[in-house]
């Protein structure tokens, strides 16, 4: 299995682009891991939120594929603690065929079609952080879960 962080936008901030990369680099010690970058569409001003979400949601789905799991990093998603985040990337190695495949959205969400193309719903906190800080957070969190499960050092209870 090969967990996927998949996100839109680029990140712009070189201070979350290290951290981000540091957590990458750590992580191939554990588990396949990549980060793929939808890029930003073009002209929004001219879209509605509606229409900004259609469309950002053709181009996530056009990232999925036959035996993937997606699960949407959403705010009315469940909560997990690190040591249960942990227990849940560890059933996800034995049970997902292909790529485990987390999905932050563009500013608005995602669209209904994406809502039902995905089998879970994930929320980092009841807390919003930007776009970019979440993609940080979240590459750290599956470092941490990585560690719990070979039980290393790093997270302390």
């Amino acid at each position: 299995m090969k967990i996927t962080l998949l996100v839109v936008g680029k990140t712009s901030e070189q201070y979350f682009i290290d951290a981000i990369d540091e957590y990458k680099n750590r992580l191939k010690h554990y588990i396949p891991f990549e980060l793929e970058v939808i890029p930003e569409l073009k002209n929004t001003k001219s879209l509605s939120e509606a229409q900004q979400k259609e469309k950002e949601g053709e181009l996530i789905l056009k990232q999925v594929q036959a035996g993937d799991y997606l699960v949407l990093l959403d705010e009315r998603g469940k909560e997990y603690s690190s040591m249960k985040f942990a227990e849940f990337i560890e059933k996800k190695t034995h049970s997902v065929s292909r790529r485990l495949i987390f999905v932050v959205g563009g500013p608005y969400g995602f669209s209904d079609k994406v809502y039902e193309a995905a089998q879970e719903k994930l929320s980092v906190s009841k807390m919003t952080f930007s776009h970019q800080m979440i993609r940080m957070i979240f590459v750290e969190q599956i470092y941490r879960a990585m560690t719990i499960l070979n039980n290393e050092p790093y997270h302390h209870d």
